[in-house]
């Protein structure tokens, strides 16, 4: 800001010399500041000092300023240079000023700053401005400038500043907008950039001049988010919206930012804004507001953070403990008192892994033999709203999600071939307290040979992370290194983020008898066959994976009989059954030894249920000894005749000889699955219909396009039938329920309503029913229908509701979808296609008549409206477009989801809504 045209003459007399001291919070030109005082319980006052008798080069603006001038964009020579002159000599320091002057019309003030405690032994920056060429002197006023004279002869003697020979050379070539900042930021990269911060909007958002490319750029700071104001419609700062400590959140930026010299280190783009870490010469600005307690950590940039976001976690921790500013009325969750509860040996143990449960849960043998079922904390595994998992399945085919839904086989295979049996460190982080939706879980980090096996999922794409609300610590210890590694992850497109989408087509033959029978003689060609252990009923019994045939069988160990195991109740059986001695045993020692491991099978034969009947060997190990040896199991009959025979034979006996457990017989069992049959088949009639109106339940109101003449010449009965025969005042007195006349206060015309209730004050509200808007009108304003035949037709106007989607519970949310909806269906013709019903209302889709876009889906994938997934077969496709269509938005942090994930499953399923 420069202080051109000086007044020759002062407005007002000058008072006797008066001393005042404060802090230079910004330099706006060459001859201009401002100067703040010390804070006292908040952001302290502050004045604008012009400096007396001297004009330095004009700054540039940023073009269409309020000036509106041509050149307003570019500097004055050297303006620049003597801007930062100035900046690098002022600014942050303590000085005394004097005002010699003030202007009565403008209020602006002139006088003389020193950088020191006083004028005496001060050094008198104007002199030093007009030493350096960086000023003109006005010799136009009464004061002395004699002084200022001579040191300006001197610099033109020199050469310096404005008065050099090249001085038209020092302007500026000023970027005040990118246009691009994806490519500005894969340009510089994640390294540090030199910049001067220009102005500081919040405590976390800044506009920063690189240099010396002399880009503006406005910077949120990665990781963390202060508290701030909204702007209003006029763009300026809604002071109604300020949030608590956003005054003082700012104060605290700009006090030790505002035109510092500062290093920035790029490291991603929201929508239009760059987001980045601001590195001072006294540390990082992000650290210091979360452990003052002026911001929370921010976990969607988190993961971007230079050098990790350890230092940020405890510093937000150690505001959370101190309950400072923000955190005042922090407490700790009833889930983090539990978690905080846990003994020791509780919190941090060394277990087995016997199973791994899809892709994020293990169950693992501790130390004493018992089992323990733990979760991966703050990992979502692939779900068939992931990569098109939502297809539809064939009719009669039950769902298989290890196989069905995309990347869950590859992510649990990777977890078994890399844990089964292996000894892992976990850590619990937190426990999900049971609902009545979902079961209580345990969270833990589980980390192998120094790995960490949920950052390994989600770097490989087999997993992604869980997003919370900022007030929810439930969280994995090492969050922020997951957040990271999925960032790296979506830029190598690997798994879930990729396009390449596995297809496993396995064909379960277990309870097939006819499939089986046709598979059999090929198992018996092949010999021995590698497959993997699903799953095991009983001692004897195992569901295994061929990966070589893509087939899941049913193989019942020959030549053995094993007691059976009890179930409990809710089994495919219904009921509890009771099991027979040693069962359980001989069930442990076969899970113990086989489930989920490498093994291989020879085929002899198949029952009649269609289970194959064989050999199972684990590491050379013949399973079926295994079991006769640890008197688990009797030898049947059947062996009689086999090469394994003998052998039995002398295990049982040795058996027999050590009394060794107890023999019986077994009951076979057999898992049956009922699947679901969906036959009906999604039906599309669209008609052209034009919408009239829009409620708060995001209901909408429409009217055929085929009826609009038939709706014209009802208007046109009705009105002239009124007019020609005008009703008369208070003849008629509405109740609810009554089909009449109302004049519609905008046009003044009258239309056929329904009475919905009466209101105080002569008034009732009425629903309109060829239009389906709603007001409250006057009864006097309402008459009785005239006996005409037209006014017996249904309303033109029907209600429905948009199919699959639903609204936030946020008000404001719900308000800017509201308003998107009427802005995309605002005076145009559209394609209605009726869904399903529910409730007596018909659920629909709605389609642009010219590109045939869903409107709906547009709506959901500019992050206004959130999915609602329905589990009709003929509705699967179209639930499918929507949640990519919501993943899209999510992703890109539109709107409802600019903070994270706030859809309700989140809240229930990760421990976000206690």
């Amino acid at each position: 800001m420069s202080t051109d045209n000086t007044p020759a003459v002062p407005a007002v007399p000058a008072q006797p010399p008066q001393l005042f001291k404060g802090i230079v919070k910004q330099a706006l030109s060459g001859d201009c500041i401002i100067i703040r005082g010390q804070p006292k319980g908040g952001p302290p006052p502050e004045r604008q000092l012009n400096f007396c008798n001297i004009t330095a080069p004009r700054l540039a603006r940023r073009p269409g300023g309020p000036t509106g001038k041509a050149d307003e964009g570019k500097d004055e020579p050297c303006a620049w240079e003597a801007r930062e002159f100035l900046r690098k000599k002022v600014v942050g320091k303590e000085v005394t000023f004097v005002v010699d002057f003030k202007v009565p019309a403008s209020g602006r003030e002139y006088g003389t700053v020193y950088l020191g405690k006083d004028t005496e032994t001060g050094e008198n920056v104007t002199e030093d401005i007009v030493r350096e060429g960086f000023a003109s002197v006005r010799k136009a006023v009464k004061s002395d400038v004699t002084k200022l004279i001579e040191l300006e002869e001197q610099a033109k003697s020199a050469g310096r500043g404005k008065w050099a020979a090249d001085s038209e050379k020092h302007i500026r070539d000023i970027v005040w907008q990118v246009e691009n900042p994806r490519q500005l930021l894969d340009k510089v990269g994640r390294k540090p950039v030199s910049a001067v911060v220009e102005y500081v909007r919040d405590g976390s958002t800044v506009r920063v001049l690189l240099v010396p490319s002399f880009n503006y750029i406005t910077l949120t700071m990665s990781g963390i988010r202060c508290p701030g104001v909204k702007l209003g419609q006029d763009g300026k700062p809604d002071l109604a919206s300020k949030e608590p400590f956003s005054e003082e959140a700012k104060f605290f930026t700009e006090s030790r930012l505002l035109q510092r010299d500062v290093e920035i280190i790029l490291e991603s783009v929201n929508n239009a804004n760059l987001v980045g870490s601001i590195i001072h010469p006294n540390g990082n600005i992000a650290e210091l507001l979360l452990k003052e307690g002026f911001a929370r950590c921010i976990d969607w940039s988190m993961g971007f953070v230079t050098g990790g976001a350890e230092n940020l976690r405890a510093a937000e921790r150690y505001a959370k403990e101190k309950k400072l500013r923000i955190w005042k009325d922090y407490t700790v969750s009833a889930a983090n008192s539990t978690t905080a509860s846990l003994m020791a040996k509780d919190k941090e143990f060394v277990g087995t892994v016997t199973e791994c449960v899809n892709a994020d849960a293990l169950v693992v043998r501790l130390t004493d033999g018992s089992l323990k079922k733990i979760f991966l904390a703050s990992i979502r595994p692939p779900r068939p709203s992931e990569q098109g998992g939502d297809k539809e399945k064939p009719k009669g085919k039950p769902v298989r999600p290890l196989y069905d839904i995309p990347f869950m086989y590859e992510a649990r295979e990777y977890l078994r071939k890399k844990l089964i049996g292996k000894k892992i460190q976990v850590s619990v982080d937190y426990i999900q307290l049971a609902s009545q939706t979902f079961p209580g879980k345990i969270c833990c980090t589980v980390k192998h040979e120094g790995a960490n096996l949920a950052e390994a999922l989600i770097s490989k794409g087999y997993a992604t992370v869980v997003r919370y609300r900022q007030d929810d610590d439930q969280r994995a210890s090492e969050y922020d290194a997951l957040l990271a590694a999925e960032a790296k992850a979506q830029m190598g497109l690997k798994g879930l983020h990729g396009k390449d989408i596995p297809v496993h087509h396995v064909v379960d033959l277990s309870g097939d008898a006819a499939k089986s029978k046709l598979f059999l003689p090929h198992l018996r060609r092949a010999g021995k066959i590698s497959a993997v252990v699903e799953y095991v009923a009983s001692g004897s019994r195992l569901r295994l994976y061929v990966p070589s045939e893509s087939r899941l069988i049913t193989l019942i160990l020959a030549g053995i009989s094993c007691p059976r195991a009890g179930r409990a109740a809710g089994g495919p059986l219904g009921v509890a059954v009771e099991g027979e001695p040693f069962g359980q045993d001989a069930l442990a020692f076969t899970k113990d030894l086989c489930l989920q491991r490498k093994v291989e099978i020879e085929v002899d034969s198949i029952d009649k249920a269609g289970n194959f009947i064989g050999v199972l060997s684990i590491e050379n190990k013949n399973l079926s000894l295994a079991l006769v040896q640890e008197g688990l199991a009797t030898v049947h009959f059947s062996a009689e005749g086999t090469q394994y025979n003998g052998p039995l034979q002398i295990a049982e006996g040795n058996a027999k000889a050590r009394r060794a457990k107890i023999w019986q017989t077994y009951e076979d069992t057999k898992d049956e699955i009922k699947p679901e049959d969906d036959k009906a088949e999604r039906k599309v009639d669209q008609k052209p219909v034009i919408i009239t109106e829009i409620t708060p339940e995001l209901h909408v109101f429409v009217q055929y396009t085929d009826d609009g003449d038939k709706l014209v010449a009802l208007m046109n009965d009705l009105r002239r039938e009124l007019n020609e025969k005008p009703p008369l005042t208070g003849a008629y007195t509405p109740k609810k329920g009554d089909l009449c006349a109302a004049r519609y206060s905008g046009d003044g015309q009258w239309y056929r309503a329904r009475v919905e209730k009466t209101l105080p004050d002569g008034e009732v509200a009425v629903v309109f029913m060829d239009y389906g808007n709603r007001e409250n009108v006057k009864a006097s304003k309402c008459a009785t229908l005239p006996a005409i035949p037209a006014v017996s037709v249904p309303p033109f106007a029907k209600e429905y509701a948009l199919v699959c989607v639903k609204l936030p519970t946020d008000e404001d949310m719900v308000a800017d979808a509201l308003y998107a909806l009427r802005r995309d269906t605002n005076n145009d013709v559209f394609l209605l296609n009726v869904e399903y019903k529910a409730s007596g209302l018909d659920y629909i889709t709605l389609a642009d008549k010219t590109s045939k876009e869903d409107i709906t889906q547009n709506l959901v994938k500019e992050g206004f409206l959130l999915v609602d997934n329905r589990k009709e077969r003929r509705l699967q496709k179209l639930v499918k477009d929507y949640q990519a269509a919501e993943k899209e938005a999510k992703t890109k942090h539109l709107n409802i989801w600019q903070y994270g994930d706030i859809t309700e499953d989140n809240a229930r399923e990760f421990g976000m809504g206690r």
